[in-house]
């Protein structure tokens, strides 16, 4: 397997626009919501198991995932939200090791809001977080999402603390600023991960 960068950031960081920036460079990003999304399309085990555990009102009339109601469920009880990811990222590991597998370009980025929560982050040979103040992440999630600011303060609750996301990541995206401000320092970085390719 090729050289495998993950990018990751809280909710609203920013994310999305960087890996954007890595796909219009001709890189391949293998993204873990849609491996999600892949893992729980009807017919799939994963489905099963998630209508077994939380009950078939989390599935929509044509037997689908009622994706706002599942996101509901586990975002207002840690418990659920442990027992989604029991039986979800077994098959969600294995969706993203055989996107990876597939992957031509120079290297691969992984994008994933969980890389460091998971053992995604063990697939990566270094990480980018993609970082913002937790106000900016706020504003731009409840402009992007039209979610209330008590659902996305829940989601951002849930995930790692931005102190020590921070500490570990192996480089540090500010993106306080512009969006011009964050494509630029993508294109540094996408310089620095092509000059490591063609040195092996």
């Amino acid at each position: 397997m090729n050289l495998v960068i993950g990018v990751t950031g809280g909710i609203g960081s920013g994310k999305t626009t960087a890996t954007d920036r890595f796909q219009q460079l001709g890189i391949t990003v293998v993204d873990a919501d849609q491996a999600a999304r892949v893992v729980v399309e009807p017919g799939q085990p994963a489905l099963g198991a998630i209508a077994a555990h939380f009950g078939t009102g989390i599935l929509q009339a044509d037997g689908s995932l009622d994706r706002a109601a599942l996101r509901h469920l586990v975002f207002s009880d840690p418990e659920h939200r442990q027992k989604l990811e029991q039986l979800t990222h077994p098959q969600i590991n294995e969706e993203i090791r055989r996107q990876l597998g597939n992957s031509t370009s120079a290297y691969t980025v992984l994008s994933s809001p969980l890389l460091l929560e998971t053992n995604q982050g063990k697939l990566c040979d270094e990480v980018i977080l993609i970082d913002a103040p937790e106000s900016a992440q706020l504003a731009r999630a409840m402009a992007r999402d039209h979610n209330d600011k008590a659902q996305i303060q829940r989601i951002m609750a849930a995930q790692m603390p931005r102190r020590d996301r921070r500490a570990r990541a192996d480089h540090l995206v500010d993106n306080s600023g512009s969006i011009e401000q964050l494509l630029l320092a993508i294109d540094k970085l996408h310089a620095q991960f092509l000059k490591r390719c063609a040195a092996f």
